[in-house]
């Protein structure tokens, strides 16, 4: 079931971030990305947390990224990483030039 859902969030040509809503790392890349010029439709935040499968889906982040934890940032079938210092704000270049 994790392994479906979270495949299904994960597209080509999408932006789609992992978190949690009591994560401060979740809320500050959400707050960088949110400002970002998306398209609509194509950026999208899924909080983990409002299904019943929060720990496979973590289980699952991690076999596909390394990482059990959040955020988790996909720009399309590709995992850029989470949340870390300078990390992201040098991902928006990488987000630019993709979309």
């Amino acid at each position: 079931m994790a392994q479906a859902f979270v495949n299904s969030k994960i597209q080509p040509g999408k932006v789609v971030v992992f978190i949690k809503p009591t994560c401060p790392f979740c809320r500050k890349t959400q707050d960088l990305l949110s400002q970002l010029p998306f398209k609509e439709g194509l950026l999208e935040f899924v909080n983990i947390t409002a299904t019943s499968d929060t720990t496979e889906i973590q289980d699952y982040l991690q076999q596909l990224t390394g990482a059990r934890t959040v955020p988790q940032v996909f720009i399309g079938k590709e995992c850029i990483g989470g949340w870390t210092p300078g990390y992201l704000h040098s991902a928006e270049t990488t987000v630019y030039l993709k979309f």
